[in-house]
């Protein structure tokens, strides 16, 4: 997980410092998208060897992962990290109007709490009842239950 963070905060710089997207992203708003890469990689670096593990060792109680669950996992982490990305990208545009300290404090909290919203989300509607419930929603907190 903290290789994980350091690999990805690594590219979130490179993106601020050397890419296409350096020109959008103000010297004071940088330390966001360190602060995204930080999530990014620890949870990248957390779930996907839990995941890699899950196809290889399984109980009678909890069976291995079948490949397709595995890589819709696997999809469902990268699309969060992307999603952590562009909220980076949107918290770093505060940077041409607030100090660089002020940009950080509000980072934190804003990239550190960005995945609230989606514990909001119905996700028994589109047949995803085990995202509720690891999000720790309400409505998926029922599936927790023993029949």
């Amino acid at each position: 997980m903290i290789l994980g963070a350091f690999a990805v905060v690594s590219l979130t710089t490179g993106l601020a410092d050397d890419s296409f997207l350096s020109p959008a992203v103000p010297e004071d708003g940088r330390s966001a998208l360190v602060i995204g890469g930080i999530g990014m990689g620890g949870l990248t670096g957390l779930f996907l060897p839990l995941i890699l593990l899950g196809l290889v060792r399984g109980t009678e109680e909890k069976p291995r992962l079948r490949t397709a669950e595995a890589l819709r996992k696997v999809l469902a982490v990268l699309v969060f990290d992307v999603y952590l990305l562009a909220v980076s990208v949107v918290v770093a545009q505060l940077g041409w109007v607030l100090p660089e300290g002020l940009t950080v404090l509000l980072s934190v909290f804003v990239i550190g709490f960005s995945w609230m919203p989606l514990a909001l989300i119905p996700w028994e509607r589109f047949g995803l009842t085990d995202v509720g419930a690891r999000l720790g929603s309400r409505n998926g907190s029922d599936s927790n239950k023993p029949d």
